[in-house]
C-alpha cells in the first residue's frame, strides 16, 4: 500500500496576491482620475481614456462617453450639420438684398418723379423701373439744339439737378446713352446720328460727373444713333420722342418687377 504524503502544513496560500495586485492597480487608476478632474483639459482626458481602457480590457469608457470637450472625430457630423444651416441660411439673405436692392430704386424713382413733377417736366422727362435698372429718359429738345451736341443751358440745369439724384451708397453703375431720329446728319461736325448720339451721351455725362460725390469710374457714355427707336419715325411727334438721352441706373443685385 502506497503511503500518501504528508501534506505541508508550513506552506502559505499565496493566491491572495492576485486580487490584491489589481486593487492596488485600481487604486492607482483613481488616483489619476482625481488628479486629472483638478485640471481639465482635452488633452488629459484623451490620457485618461487610455488608462481605462488598458486597465478595464477593451470597450469605451465612461470618460469617453462623456460631455467632456474633445476633438474626435465623432463631432463631425455635428460640424457638417452646422454647414449646412450656414447655406441654407445664405440664400435668404440673398433674397433680401434683392429685395432691398428693388426698394432702394423705387424710392430713387420716387425722388426723380417728384422733381418731375415739382419742375413741371412730364412732357420732357420720365422714368420707367424695369428688371435691367431704373431708365431715366430725357427728350433732346430740353438739352441740346438740332444738330448739335452743345447741352443748352435749360439741359446743363437738369443735368446738375439730375446728379443730386443719382448719388446712393453703395452706388450704382450709371449707363448714358444718346438716340437720334432717323433723319440723316451730315455736317463737318458729325458725319452721321451715330456721332451726334455719342457725343450728345458723352457732353451730358461730363455735365453730370461735376458732382464731386459721384464716382466717374461707375460711368459709361453710348450711342445708338437712329436705331434703336421707342416709336415709329413716321410723323414729328414720333421723331422728337426718339430723339432722347437715357440714364439708366443699373441694379447692384438681380431684380424682378411686375413690368412685362
Amino acid at each position: 500500500m502506497r503511503r500518501k504524503k504528508k501534506h505541508n502544513e508550513n506552506h502559505v496560500d499565496e493566491s491572495w496576491l492576485l486580487p490584491y495586485s489589481d486593487l492596488l492597480t485600481l487604486l492607482v487608476a483613481l488616483f489619476i482620475v482625481l488628479f486629472a478632474m483638478s485640471e481639465v483639459d482635452s488633452e488629459k482626458y484623451q490620457q485618461l481614456a487610455g488608462v481605462f481602457q488598458e486597465e478595464f480590457s477593451g470597450g469605451k469608457s465612461f470618460m469617453e462617453e462623456s460631455n467632456a470637450p474633445n476633438n474626435s472625430t465623432t463631432d463631425l457630423p455635428e460640424e457638417e450639420e452646422e454647414e449646412e444651416e450656414e447655406e441654407e441660411e445664405q440664400e435668404p439673405e440673398q433674397i433680401s438684398n434683392e429685395d432691398q436692392e428693388l426698394e432702394e430704386l423705387q424710392e430713387i424713382q420716387q425722388h426723380i418723379n417728384n422733381y418731375i413733377k415739382n419742375e413741371q417736366l412730364e412732357e420732357v422727362f420720365d422714368t420707367e423701373l424695369t428688371d435691367e435698372g431704373l431708365l431715366l429718359t430725357i427728350l433732346n429738345d430740353i438739352s441740346f439744339d438740332s444738330g448739335s451736341a452743345r447741352v443748352k443751358a435749360e439741359g446743363q440745369k437738369l443735368a446738375e439737378d439730375v446728379s443730386e439724384l443719382l448719388y446712393t451708397d453703395p452706388p450704382h453703375q450709371i449707363v448714358i446713352s444718346g438716340h437720334a431720329d432717323d433723319r440723316p446728319i451730315n455736317t463737318a461736325e458729325f458725319a452721321s446720328n451715330w456721332e451726334l448720339s455719342v457725343m450728345r451721351a458723352i457732353n451730358f455725362m461730363g455735365l453730370i460727373l461735376q458732382n464731386d460725390q459721384l464716382d466717374p469710374g461707375k460711368f459709361s457714355a453710348k450711342g445708338f444713333g437712329e436705331h434703336q427707336p421707342i416709336v415709329p419715325n413716321n410723323s414729328e411727334e414720333n421723331r422728337a420722342k426718339n430723339r432722347r438721352v437715357e440714364v439708366l441706373i443699373l441694379p447692384n443685385y438681380d431684380i424682378t418687377t411686375d413690368e412685362q
